[in-house]
């Protein structure tokens, strides 16, 4: 997990996805690649455990991948060569350059403190960017839209934060998150 010093968020973990090749026969990858695990009955696509960087991809007969796992950005480009590396050694033609792209990156954070969720929600009432049903999930929904990000903040302080691409997005709406519930008191 990614740590910078003195800094609030934690990466969890980075999702990519894109098209490396036009297709891909998966019967002839797990034929080709005993890592590989494919059981069309249960899942469609082939399952691909990388140790170095640690990560796993899910490849798509239509060519697409969906690389997970990842805990840090430097990670992924190491990442999808050692894919591709596994393709063409199956003799699996893939694209000069794939287009492989971060989708999606999970973070966490902490406020320090407890949160009062049903005092936030009072002083959020108007607010159509925070949902909070205790009774369906434990914690407070908060989703932006400019940086397009999602905050699970939870009665211990702790809150998840999804949705964002890029750190830059994910620090900038932790920003105007916390500068939103600093203005209601609650935090």
């Amino acid at each position: 997990m990614k740590k910078m010093q003195d800094d609030p968020i934690r990466i969890q973990n980075i999702v990519a996805a894109g098209p490396v090749a036009d297709s891909i026969d998966l019967t002839h990858l797990l034929n080709a690649v005993p890592e590989c695990r494919f059981d069309k009955k249960r899942f469609p696509g082939a399952v691909y455990y990388m140790q170095d960087p640690k990560a796993v991809a899910l490849i798509f007969g239509s060519g697409k991948v969906v690389i997970t796992g990842i805990a840090r950005q430097e990670d992924l480009v190491p990442a999808t060569k050692n894919l591709l590396a596994v393709l063409k050694t199956a003799n699996i033609a893939c694209h000069d350059e794939p287009r492989v792209s971060v989708r999606n990156i999970v973070c966490t954070c902490s406020f320090g403190r407890e949160c009062n969720l049903v005092r936030m929600v009072a002083s959020l009432m108007d607010s159509d960017w925070v949902e909070y049903e205790p009774e369906s999930f434990p914690g407070l929904v908060c989703r932006l839209t400019d940086p397009k990000v999602v905050f699970l903040l939870f009665s211990s302080g702790k809150a998840v934060i999804t949705g964002g691409t890029n750190l830059a997005d994910i620090r900038k709406g932790l920003e105007i998150f916390r500068e939103k519930l600093g203005r209601t008191g609650v935090l």
